[in-house]
């Protein structure tokens, strides 16, 4: 089996991020957004996935935290399209339904090498923590936009934003984890094409 594992370097004048990733690895996030919130999400994310994530992210919090979000989610999709380098043998797709106390999320993905997001979830606060609402959605578009992946994530019901996002994420990392997996039974990539 191929080690799949990458680092990505990204800097500009609004963040510098390094990000190493193993998709073999076994659930355990080392990160420093700056954003605590979204370090327990990364973590969650993580654990759930089983991966092995590191991410160094110094960004112009004095702003907001758009910019380090985004750029984090730009990084790690990179990460994963570098890591996964031949597709030959995984499964390609990935469902996971994950049930957060009163809340329930669903992601769907296909490592298909297009990327698309369909996101819906509505949030009824701005901020939980430090982390603005709406940077879910821009997170998960730079995973798929950078991934080369085709994502639906929803948030089918819920009432405490916390346990929504945290759905959202534990099921991203569910999902991911499932569309890397390994079956002997597929020869090349899953595609009638002959490529993804």
């Amino acid at each position: 089996m191929i080690e799949r594992k990458a680092k990505i370097l990204r800097e500009s004048n609004e963040t510098n991020i390094e990000v190493n990733i193993d998709l073999d690895g076994s659930g355990n996030y080392q990160g420093d957004t700056g954003i605590g919130f979204f370090d327990h999400m990364l973590n969650l994310f993580t654990k759930h996935g089983l991966l092995d994530l590191q991410v160094k992210a110094v960004g112009d919090l004095f702003v907001d935290s758009h910019h380090t979000i985004e750029d984090v989610g730009i990084v790690i999709g990179l990460a994963i399209k570098e890591a996964l380098k031949g597709k030959e043998g995984i499964k390609r797709y990935g469902t996971s339904f994950v049930p957060m106390d009163e809340s329930l999320a669903t992601v769907s993905l296909d490592l298909s090498g297009r990327a698309y997001l369909v996101f819906d979830a509505e949030f009824t606060v701005d901020k939980i923590g430090g982390f603005d609402s709406e940077m879910v959605e821009e997170f998960f578009r730079a995973v798929a936009t950078n991934g080369g992946i085709t994502l639906h994530a929803r948030v089918i019901y819920g009432k405490n934003n916390h346990h929504m996002v945290e759905a959202l994420f534990k099921a991203l990392g569910k999902a991911l984890s499932e569309a890397l997996t390994y079956d002997k039974r597929i020869k090349g990539v899953l595609s009638t094409k002959g490529t993804l």
